[in-house]
């Protein structure tokens, strides 16, 4: 499907679901404090759902069967660990269970912010009794118990039940700061400030927040992958996937009601003043040189962000509270935005070296994080635009100076990003050919090729993979399996193969409709106008990949030729746990021809690297932690006794130590004493070791394959 003609079908989905929006009519009369939702987010709600029902490459249709697998998304995202509901709660909601399809369709919203704003006074009214119970004296020699994890867990039978609860978290709490050597009335006042942190943020959520949840519940019913984005999340996403932002190049979190800078970026206009520091507030903000200042203490974090957040180029004005200031009054800081590259989340290389019969091997090994790609750079043509490939060929390139004698990219935690930039990095290790197979709603195949003959390194090659590895990362080192051009180590990857189109909603609802709502809403009639999206957007399926050979990376993910014991749990994360995902299946494979086959020498290297793995100190340490975690993810409860408690952490701390001491031997470095902190930048990274130990071997090997490409 070209995109001329695809965009043209989700104009005509858009404008077909747009019709006026009834007015919800809620079940109860709206208390004073009530979160309500507005007319645009109806408007949004109906244009998503015309846009899944009719595009999406897994066709779902709205019925009560899905109402139902909604309704229990929406409860387990605002209550997954039956917290808040009691079983009399949910039983009221029961009546909304196979009427949220029709809600969705009527853009009526009524239901879901009636069961939020339910959950939204149970929050307030338990930890208000958290607060209570602070008055109350504790005994910690009783053998009683504090079940942290009720997500199995039946609801709660009544209100005397949560409160039961809830004042044993509150017993927690105090034992854990108790066990930290501190006072008891210290402790107390520790977490009346906690708790009303607490209330403070629940006070500053909006229907936004709500709306996001619910749309989060329905997306996820009909298809992992396909979410909506609220405007605040759209932008995060999209620093994300570029790996940039416009603003002034500091890292801000709510802290005590302040905005309080918690980094600043290397090189960015906060840094390059040298008059922001690491802890001092943000109390105002004021755009160009003459704008007024708006006071952002007890705001939102998000909401400050954006107020600091801008174009670049242009000024904003900051008023600053020195770090330990109550009072006084604050200096004011002029910054001119800039573009903030994210360095810290980008392709990163080392060398390793590895001894051969008395030869060293060098080994260079990147760390590709993301497939990230600053598209609007990209779009307008800048030659030095972000991506992922631009930033690995270069590495490949100071790597080739340094003389190794082999690449290891290492993709584990890899969650994919952008399908150019998949395509573009497996052209720098092949000289041309295809790639990837894309199948859209109307099962016609597209094939996403490698035009370009030249290569940025045709040596030995091996790919480290995780389960966590999904999506562009999956395509990759598929196709480097496919071809034979490198080797794959690791666990199965996560399975994502669904294509994802991104779409902002200001672009598609009928401009009549953004006409009406700016009226409704007291806003001004240009409501998608300026570089702020209005309306959001919409990440949309609408097509699965298939690997050359023709299978597809969807649900399965691409399995190594060297497998790794995985420290990710296989049954807990992964697309094959996603009830709603698609299954995996085959088309016919493409043409291209292969450029090595490992199948001869991998008996070898497996044998090699169980040989290693038998008398490996390191491996068994790891089998170790790996059973260890399992038996933590079993455990759902604690004791509240402090005797018991006391014994049980300091037995833990001590297995910590030694164990992290015995790692450390293993691995040839020195033992710590008590106290003493890690040093920086240690490599404690066992299976990286390993993985460039395995292409180590493949390079000596007398009969290996030849994948060296010139």
């Amino acid at each position: 499907m070209s995109k001329k003609l695809y965009l043209m079908l989700v104009l005509a989905a858009a404008l077909a679901c747009n019709a006026s929006p009834s007015k919800p009519t809620p079940m109860k009369k709206a208390g004073p404090n009530d979160l309500q939702p507005d007319e645009q987010q109806s408007v949004v709600m109906k244009t998503v759902a015309g846009m899944v029902g009719s595009y999406n490459y897994k066709k779902v249709p709205l019925n009560d069967s899905i109402s139902a697998i909604i309704y229990t998304e929406y409860l387990k995202k605002i209550d997954e660990n039956h917290n808040y509901f009691t079983a009399g709660d949910v039983k009221e909601f029961e009546q909304y269970k196979t009427v949220l399809d029709n809600d969705i369709k009527n853009g009526d919203l009524s239901h879901v912010f009636y069961i939020f704003n339910v959950f939204q006074k149970r929050y307030t009214e338990y930890v208000n009794f958290s607060l209570a119970q602070l008055g109350k004296s504790v005994d910690f020699n009783k053998n009683d118990t504090f079940t942290y994890d009720r997500e199995g867990a039946p609801y709660a039978a009544s209100d005397n039940e949560l409160h039961e609860l809830w004042a044993k978290r509150v017993k927690y709490d105090l034992l854990n700061l108790k066990l930290a050597g501190k006072e008891t009335d210290a402790n107390k006042e520790t977490l009346k400030k906690r708790y009303s942190n607490l209330l403070s943020q629940s006070n500053k959520l909006n229907n936004q927040d709500v709306f996001q949840v619910f749309m989060d519940a329905f997306t996820g019913a009909i298809d992992p992958h396909t979410n909506y984005f609220i405007p605040s999340a759209a932008a995060a996403f999209n620093i994300d996937i570029s790996r940039s932002l416009e603003g002034i190049g500091a890292t801000l979190q709510s802290q005590n009601e302040y905005v309080t800078v918690t980094s600043i970026v290397p090189g960015g206009p906060a840094d390059k003043s040298k008059q922001l520091a690491v802890d001092e507030r943000i109390v105002g903000v004021a755009q160009g040189k003459t704008g007024e200042f708006q006071d952002v203490v007890g705001w939102r974090i998000e909401n400050a962000i954006a107020l600091i957040r801008g174009t670049k180029g242009t000024t904003v004005r900051l008023q600053i509270l020195p770090k330990g200031t109550a009072n006084g009054k604050p200096r004011v800081l002029e910054l001119v935005r800039e573009k903030i590259i994210l360095k810290d989340i980008s392709a990163k290389k080392e060398i390793r070296n590895y001894n051969y019969n008395g030869k060293n091997v060098k080994i260079g090994i990147i760390n590709v994080p993301a497939f990230y790609l600053d598209f609007n750079d990209y779009k307008s043509g800048n030659p030095n635009y972000k991506s992922t490939t631009r930033d690995v060929r270069l590495i490949l390139d100071t790597l080739k100076k340094e003389g190794v004698d082999g690449v290891v990219l290492d993709l584990r935690q890899n969650g994919g990003g952008s399908l150019m930039e998949a395509t573009e990095l497996t052209g720098l290790f092949i000289k041309t050919g295809p790639v990837v197979q894309v199948r859209d709603p109307r099962n016609s195949i597209e094939v996403e090729k490698d035009d370009d003959p030249a290569i940025a390194y045709g040596g030995p090659l091996a790919v480290l993979v995780d389960r966590f590895s999904a999506s562009a990362s999956e395509i990759f080192s598929g196709a480097i399996q496919d071809y034979g051009r490198g080797l794959i180590i690791g666990t199965q990857t996560y399975g994502k193969g669904s294509v994802q189109r991104i779409i902002d909603l200001d672009e598609v609802i009928n401009p009549s409709i953004k006409e009406r709502l700016a009226k409704l809403m007291g806003k001004s009639t240009s409501v998608a106008t300026g570089s702020q999206n209005k309306f959001g957007q919409l990440n949309l399926t609408i097509g699965k990949f298939y690997r050359i050979s023709g299978g597809s990376t969807q649900h399965k993910g691409v399995l190594p030729d060297l497998e790794f014991p995985s420290v990710i749990p296989m049954d807990k994360y992964g697309e094959d746990t996603e009830p709603s995902a698609m299954p995996y299946d085959v088309i016919p494979k493409t043409e291209y021809t292969k450029i090595g086959d490992f199948t001869t020498v991998l008996p070898q290297l497996k044998k090699l690297h169980d040989q290693r793995m038998s008398s490996s100190d390191s491996f068994k340490y790891l089998m170790e932690d790996i059973a260890e975690m399992k038996k933590r993810d079993a455990e759902k409860s604690v004791t509240l006794n402090e005797a018991q408690l006391k014994q049980q952490r300091d037995a833990d701390e001590k297995k910590a130590f030694d164990n992290t001491n015995l790692r450390r031997i293993a691995l040839g470095l020195p033992a710590l004493t008590k106290g003493q902190a890690k040093p920086k930048n240690e490599d404690l990274d066992f299976l990286k070791r390993e993985a460039g130990q395995i292409l180590t071997d493949y390079i000596t090997l007398d009969n290996k394959v030849s994948t060296i490409i010139k």
